[in-house]
């Protein structure tokens, strides 16, 4: 691409969207801001169809295209939330899609995405290139690849979720001193910067990643793209990307604040505290922002802070381990 994508191409995203995604609530709880000393607004984007804000990127992306192109289908590589979005946005479209999945994703994620009529192929997370699959799939078939965060389409759609949030304040009468999202390849985090500085400009925007998969805050200190030394080892599965997008970075350069970075356990910690205080059910993916928030990475205190709770995949297991820790 020639050129970076603007705040013009989410307002444009959204009205694709329009009827089609949901306007996720804005929630807020107040013992937790008197726990925090600030007001702390959560963006439930694990109340979206599919569970997950992934549906966003990937209509927008399929309602771009061509009517010859949807015809050939469409071919994505994720490990659940991308490929749920994209299976029902296929669904909802018409068109035939093919998801590239790692045979460790969790179950719930390759069942609903299966039960949205996609064809999935699995392969391993360390001994095979789901991208080199993926485009071996296109070639054969002529289908378009759905790239899961590094493409304009993808990363408008996903900034209409921060249209959301600065127009949901504002009728809350609240001008936001910052917004953080969870982060995997940059998609979400990036698409709502866009969003959020073209209606706040003075809002700082922070994307939030696990630790020791957090390429994107050492980019950023950086100013070049990071690669993280594994591929798993984090209870957040879906935001396991190698390296930030080369669209994705060249965004988060002009509009990110410096990265939030959280533990396994504060992950933990957060998703029992959504589901205690907020009443939502919220993915370790999804739960990072929030761990930051809740830590003092992202200061609330006498500020006004919104964060995105990305998503609500998780399987029983982890969710009822997360349920199980003591309040902190």
């Amino acid at each position: 691409m020639t050129s970076l994508p603007t705040f013009a191409d989410v307002q444009a995203a959204a009205r694709r969207l329009e009827g089609i995604t949901l306007r996720t609530p804005l929630l807020e709880n107040a013992r937790v801001n008197a726990t925090l000393g600030g007001r702390l607004f959560i963006k439930a984007e694990c109340l979206q169809r599919t569970g997950s804000f992934k549906l966003r990127g990937a209509y927008n992306f399929l309602a771009s295209m061509s009517e010859d192109d949807r015809k050939k289908g469409a071919v994505g590589w994720s490990s659940g939330n991308h490929a749920q979005g994209l299976a029902e946005a296929g669904r909802l479209l018409g068109v035939k899609t093919t998801i590239v999945m790692p045979a460790d994703a969790p179950a719930l994620k390759v069942a609903n995405t299966r039960a949205s009529g996609a064809e999935i192929v699995l392969y391993d997370r360390v001994k095979d290139s789901r991208e080199e699959i993926g485009l071996g799939i296109a070639r054969k078939t002529g289908a378009t690849v759905v790239p899961p965060y590094d493409h304009a389409w993808i990363l408008t759609g996903q900034g209409t979720a921060g249209l959301e949030i600065v127009e949901q304040a504002k009728a809350l009468g609240v001008t936001l001193d910052a917004v953080a999202a969870p982060c995997s390849g940059g998609g979400l985090s990036t698409g709502i910067a866009l969003a959020v500085k073209g209606l706040s400009p003075t809002t700082s925007v922070h994307a939030g990643e696990p630790a020791g998969f957090d390429d994107l805050a050492r980019s950023l200190r950086s100013g070049k793209k990071e690669t993280n030394d594994r591929l798993t080892g984090s209870i957040c599965d879906a935001l396991l990307a190698p390296t930030p997008g080369d669209v994705t970075f060249a965004l988060a350069k002009t509009l990110l604040g410096p990265g939030l970075v959280v533990s396994d356990d504060e992950v933990l910690d957060a998703m029992e505290l959504a589901f205690r205080e907020f009443k939502i059910v919220v993915e370790p993916g999804g739960a990072v922002a929030l761990a930051a928030a809740l830590r003092g990475k992202l200061p609330v205190k006498g500020r006004v802070v919104a964060i995105v709770c990305s998503g609500g995949n998780v399987d029983h297991a982890t969710f009822a381990h997360a349920l199980a820790r003591r309040p902190q």
